[in-house]
């Protein structure tokens, strides 16, 4: 049975914010993991994107936070990107409210001096991304000296993309005694040298995936010809609602992205050029349902959590297995099923093949046509 937050330890005043939202029965990950953060052990989670890490982490901190001094927050959270930095402050703003805790985002792409005033001013909570971090920790406008409590969030991603030097170096200069919460999708390899050097006996917890499985997807190949992939893209999305579409680059996404205004669908791309208010912009439209499509390169899309996302489209389908099951995950959170469709040009048959077969799919590959009116439905696809 599902339990509430009231019965795990969160405090009547905490659990109404999360009532007022609409939230009140805990995913497995809160279950597990937020009595043992209450009573200060460190805590090691695994956990997909979109199994509700951040309520995990945050509820509990946000209730056992003790008021900072300017500069000197006590509790941290690292993070691999801004858009989760974003996500997860915007996540505890009203948990925090509730505490009179004040908690920012703190990273690259948003003025240093804008960042430096909200720290002289007061942060108790502060969510990195850490190069952003060691730079103001570097001009002396931020310490860690008085943290009690730190986050990595999503450990394997900061590995991905080289951040885990930088991550060490923010640990190591965290003194005193305080509270470590990992959470990651894997915990092998470089993950685990984190856990073994930065946490104290770790309870160790386990999500089983729902996220990123195959089978949890119902998957389309659909063979498309050059001149009309566009229509068909735009076909599936007029039909499917909320889409997040894939390009392997970022000149791609935003040439998508305009085809498909021309074909009347309101889309925008988000990727690493675009200026950070335009990104943050975009994926508020795309969250509150005012987009039906957000374009997205690989990089871009490792910072996008949103849930009730219907059809992932692989407009250019990735180059391994291990990225196309990244991208669909994204419509298949929190346990939810989702779509799945990768559009295959004549000359891309062979390696949509193989990657089929490092998946354990055998699915046919169909060909259509923009005018098909199997694409105005694709969740219900005629087998």
């Amino acid at each position: 049975m599902t339990k509430t937050f009231d019965s795990l330890g969160i405090d009547p005043d905490v659990c109404a914010t999360l009532r007022e939202r609409g939230i009140t029965s805990a995913f497995p990950i809160q279950e597990m993991t937020i009595p043992d953060i209450l009573a200060g052990r460190d805590v090691c989670g695994k956990a997909k994107t979109g199994s509700g890490k951040t309520l995990a982490f945050g509820l509990p901190i946000v209730q056992l936070l003790e008021r900072s001094t300017p500069g000197r927050p006590t509790a941290i959270a690292l993070v691999p990107t801004r858009e989760l930095a974003v996500q997860v402050r915007d996540e505890l703003v009203p948990a925090a409210h509730a505490r009179g805790i004040r908690i920012a985002a703190i990273y690259g792409g948003d003025p240093i001096e804008k960042q430096i005033k909200h720290l002289k001013d007061g942060v108790d909570f502060a969510v990195c991304t850490p190069g952003r971090a060691i730079d103001l920790i570097d001009r002396g406008d931020l310490s860690v000296a008085d943290v009690r409590h730190v986050v990595i969030d999503e450990a394997d991603r900061m590995a991905d993309m080289g951040f885990l030097p930088q991550v060490e170096w923010i640990l190591r200069n965290v003194e005193g005694n305080h509270q470590t919460l990992l959470f990651s999708a894997t915990l092998d390899g470089v993950v685990d040298g984190l856990i073994r050097r930065y946490q104290h006996e770790p309870s160790k917890h386990e999500v089983a995936s729902v996220g990123a499985t195959v089978e949890h997807m119902d998957h389309l190949f659909l063979t498309v010809h050059e001149m009309d992939k566009v229509k068909v893209c735009a076909a599936i999305i007029r039909g499917a609602g909320r889409t997040m579409v894939f390009s392997a680059t970022k000149h791609g996404a935003d040439r998508l992205a305009r085809k498909l205004e021309d074909e009347g669908v309101s889309a925008r791309a988000i990727h690493g050029d675009l200026r950070q208010n335009l990104r943050e912009r975009a994926l508020a439209d795309f969250s509150a349902g005012k987009l039906a499509a957000l374009v997205a390169t690989d990089v871009a899309a490792r910072g996008i959590h949103v849930d009730e996302v219907d059809v992932v489209i692989h407009y250019d389908p990735p180059a391994e297995h291990k990225t196309y099951l990244h991208r669909s995950g994204r419509t298949a959170r929190a346990g939810e099923s989702g779509v799945v469709v990768s559009l295959v040009l004549w000359n891309q048959e062979l390696e949509v093949r193989r990657m089929q077969k490092r998946l354990g799919l055998d699915e046919d590959l169909i060909e259509v046509f923009s005018n098909d009116p199997r694409l105005a439905d694709v969740a219900n696809w005629p087998s």
